[in-house]
């Protein structure tokens, strides 16, 4: 039996096309959630890294020379005048500026945030995987005995 909610299907009820259906519907739930954990592991690992990047600056970075990223693949030269504060990218064109111990702190909640999003979506990718491995076994189950079924009268016909 698969259970979908609050509603139970016996799967030994449904014809193969159901099966095949349900199992088909199921792939793309797991294909849907294994992309949103990818998703979120990405996202986890930039957070990571820009909690990182903040840990290295230090006053005695202050007058080095850096690149300063203007779009994805350019860069101009800068040279860091405050090491005390960073701006951070919050999304939608908002920027906070935090000290940088505000800035690991802010990094820090965000990574503990996806972390627990994942492992909310862990499970359930588990019971859908799970779910679909009893699906297919049925459909394989009904399918074989179909075949079985045909041969039969063909055996019995051939004596």
């Amino acid at each position: 039996m698969a259970k979908s909610g609050a509603q139970t299907i016996d799967l030994a009820q449904l014809p193969p096309q159901q099966l095949n259906q349900l199992s088909q519907q199921l792939e793309q739930e797991i294909e849907y959630l294994g992309n949103s954990l990818s998703t979120l592991k990405t996202l986890q690992g930039k957070f990571l890294e820009s909690m990182e990047c903040v840990s290295r600056l230090t006053p005695e970075s202050a007058g080095k020379e850096v690149l300063v990223p203007l779009t994805g693949s350019m860069y101009v030269s800068g040279h860091l005048s405050d090491t005390e504060k960073v701006l951070i990218d919050a999304g939608t064109g908002y920027y906070l500026e935090k000290t940088c111990e505000g800035a690991k702190g802010y990094f820090q909640r965000k990574v503990d945030y996806l972390t627990k999003q994942m492992e909310k979506l862990q499970p359930i990718m588990q019971e859908k995987y799970r779910m679909k491995q009893a699906v297919v076994e049925m459909l394989q189950m009904k399918v074989q005995a179909q075949v079985q079924s045909q041969q039969q009268p063909q055996a019995v016909a051939a004596k």
